[in-house]
């Protein structure tokens, strides 16, 4: 039992490791709310100017945190000649991994919560 806690919580800590960049990007208010609006729009994408107009942050600001988000695979761009337009990436690995770190964390409480009530 000891062994499996001990690998599960090397693996908590790898899949953190992995997902730095992810959750330092979501975890700022002005990026959800860009999120939000991101995924209110439809899934042609969403050039800065109205996302900055839906806002209410100036075009710089927005440029400025959808370069964090696009960097951390979370917003993806599709140019079009010269405008781009950017969306909520559909990077299922990504995804993928920060949702497996949620749940390896969620099993690891679930089980220690057990053992305790034992």
């Amino acid at each position: 039992m000891e062994q499996d806690c001990k690998k599960r919580l090397s693996q908590i800590i790898q899949g953190f490791t992995e997902c730095k960049d992810a959750f330092t990007a979501i975890g700022d208010e002005t990026r959800q709310l860009i999120l939000f609006v991101l995924l209110e729009s439809d899934l042609s994408g969403i050039r800065v100017g109205e996302i900055a107009r839906k806002t209410h942050l100036t075009r710089p600001s927005v440029s400025h945190h959808i370069k964090i988000l696009k960097e951390a695979g979370i917003v993806a761009v599709r140019k079009e000649g010269t405008k781009n337009y950017y969306y909520i990436s559909s990077d299922e690995t990504r995804w993928k991994q920060i949702a497996g770190l949620i749940n390896l964390i969620y099993e690891s409480v679930k089980n220690n919560s057990h053992d305790i009530s034992r």
